[in-house]
């Protein structure tokens, strides 16, 4: 079996803090690239210039005493910036486009945890993603107590979500799996608490079984005219 490269791809990692996103998002456009694909890793939020810029003031905590709203907004706006200068352009000339967090992260974070009316979430969603939906997520799935240690090893100081408790965490992690309930055909939930090479095998394996073009039958097991 071949991988599809007629048209751009769009795969998104999602989960918790200190779950490997990253680290799985690099390996996996490397991978692409080891066969020939071509291949754009980017993140949110940020990915581009402006929502760069949003970026840092979002981890900062400069817009969490505005509340949920204002967060979703802001990573909204975020959003609308690299949708159109790095996800759609990526796309449209037939690139596979690697993304850490995109749309459930939102909903997870501001809306799940933060309470907000889900009919708002759709409808900022719909306005600003529109039909650019991801192919495939991979939901990358740790203890939310793992996770923590994780984040807190790799820097010393916790941006705005990092410093948040376990608990929150841990309402966090069920967020994202029940996302990955609720839409099956999108999403792939992946245990993300062992060794980061066969975490990358899993997902490796996952991307081929669901973005792969259906091979033609050999001529042996054609069926009898």
């Amino acid at each position: 079996m071949t991988i599809q490269n007629t048209r751009g791809r769009f795969i998104t990692l999602e989960g918790g803090e200190g779950a490997g996103k990253s680290t799985q998002a690099a390996r996996l456009e490397s991978r692409l690239r080891a066969r020939g694909f071509e291949a754009v890793l980017t993140r949110e939020p940020g990915g581009s210039p402006l929502a760069e810029q949003i970026r840092s003031a979002i981890l900062s905590g400069a817009i969490a005493p505005l509340g949920p709203a204002a967060e979703a907004v802001m990573f909204s706006a975020a959003r609308i910036d690299h949708l159109r200068h790095t996800i759609r352009p990526a796309l449209d000339s037939g690139k596979w486009v690697i993304c850490d967090r995109f749309s459930d992260s939102t909903r997870a974070y501001q809306g799940a945890l933060g309470n907000l009316d889900p009919q708002f979430l759709r409808e900022l969603e719909r306005v600003t993603v529109g039909p650019t939906r991801p192919d495939l997520t991979i939901v990358i799935d740790v203890p939310a107590e793992l996770g923590l240690a994780r984040a807190r090893a790799r820097s010393a100081f916790a941006d705005r979500f990092e410093a948040e408790g376990l608990a929150f965490h841990e309402a966090l992690r069920n967020a994202f799996l029940d996302i990955a309930v609720d839409e099956p055909r999108r999403c792939a939930v992946v245990d993300g608490a062992g060794d980061a090479d066969a975490v990358s095998d899993t997902i490796w394996r996952i991307v081929c079984e669901r973005l792969v073009e259906s091979p033609e039958p050999s001529p042996e097991k054609k069926a009898a005219p």
